[in-house]
């Protein structure tokens, strides 16, 4: 093969190469503020956004036993198709505020139920012993049958009016905290039941949803820290995903920081291509200084890593401000020019 024919086969390869990668579709995460869809007319007329993420919590969607009410989810997906861009779900039953309890109120009334929802903390590990505590937020039992049976219910409910008309669902992220001790662990709690209701929750959520695109925001496991202390749990909610037909991703797209690095980003990189990935641009995603550069870390190298590190379908960005309008708005618009 002479010199000129193995350039001109480069060149194919590259262009042919190039052709075929799939380019990273750009979502708008406005978590649950979700008056902001009708206030950001520049984001509606954009063609920069595939669409919106939105999230909406258990007890909003149902307000009683069986009492689903989807028409935030309606007024939002009509809004949105009616621009041109597709609506994508988030379903919150985590909370990082001791204010919100997100389950709905018969679940906290009724007995069977074990309260429905539990505190998560934060505190200070001294010789195993969590010390200094203080209330994170609240999670739903994940790991207890009979909620997850109720919350099985809500997402077939919702799978059975939005499958196809939805981009895709997501859940809320894997990551709680409760210790290691057992001081703080919830009723008929362990970290192996826990690692099962995820994947539980999971194969239920694929089912409900089984032509739009479903996530598993798996960012963490409690019980065990990577890699020294790998209990397997993490890659187990990966291997079942990609078993089931399931996306993964997260919250939270830091380059190189040295914890996600050794947990959720290696883990989304190895599925790139077998199942979707996404992964949301969170607040405070904005302030975080690259250790590569030991500076804030610039759009650039956010958009560099989501690519070419974690290999992403979906980004999902937050509209923390002044960064938003100021950095990546035009960062993107110079993208499309």
């Amino acid at each position: 093969m002479n010199h000129v024919l193995k350039i001109l086969l480069l060149i194919l390869f590259v262009f042919c190469a190039g052709v075929s990668a799939k380019p990273i579709k750009h979502y708008v995460f406005f978590g649950m503020d979700r008056e902001k869809l009708r206030q950001a007319t520049s984001f509606l007329d954009s063609k920069l956004f595939a669409g919106a993420q939105v999230a909406y919590s258990w007890n909003q969607l149902e307000q009683g036993k069986d009492g689903y009410d989807f028409s935030m989810i309606r007024e939002d997906l009509a809004l949105l198709t009616a621009h041109n861009k597709r609506l994508w779900i988030q379903i919150q039953d985590v909370s990082f505020s001791e204010k919100y309890i997100f389950v709905p109120r018969y679940l906290l009334r009724d007995p069977q139920y074990n309260g429905g929802a539990d505190k998560q903390y934060n505190f200070k590990l001294v010789d195993n012993v969590e010390t200094d505590v203080t209330v994170l937020g609240w999670m739903a039992r994940r790991w207890d049958p009979a909620v997850q049976e109720r919350f099985h219910k809500l997402l077939f409910a919702l799978g059975k009016e939005f499958d196809g008309k939805i981009e895709g669902v997501n859940s809320e992220e894997t990551s709680i905290t409760v210790g290691e001790s057992g001081k703080l662990f919830p009723k008929d709690f362990t970290f192996e039941k826990y690692r099962d209701g995820i994947i539980t929750n999971m194969k239920a959520l694929r089912q409900a949803f089984p032509r739009s695109i479903v996530i598993e925001y798996a960012n963490f496991m409690p019980g065990e820290w990577l890699p020294g202390d790998d209990k397997g749990y993490l890659r187990s909610v990966y291997r079942s995903a990609r078993e089931l037909g399931v996306g993964v991703g997260g919250p939270d797209i830091l380059p190189y920081k040295p914890g996600q690095m050794k947990h959720s980003y290696p883990l989304i990189r190895s599925s790139a291509g077998a199942v979707p990935t996404g992964v949301a641009f969170q607040d405070g995603n904005y302030q975080h200084v690259n250790p590569k550069t030991g500076k804030r870390v610039t759009m650039v190298e956010v958009l560099d890593f989501a690519e070419n590190y974690l290999k992403l379908d979906y980004i999902f960005w937050c509209t923390e401000e002044p960064y938003y309008s100021e950095e990546l708005l035009p960062f993107l618009q110079r993208l499309e020019r």
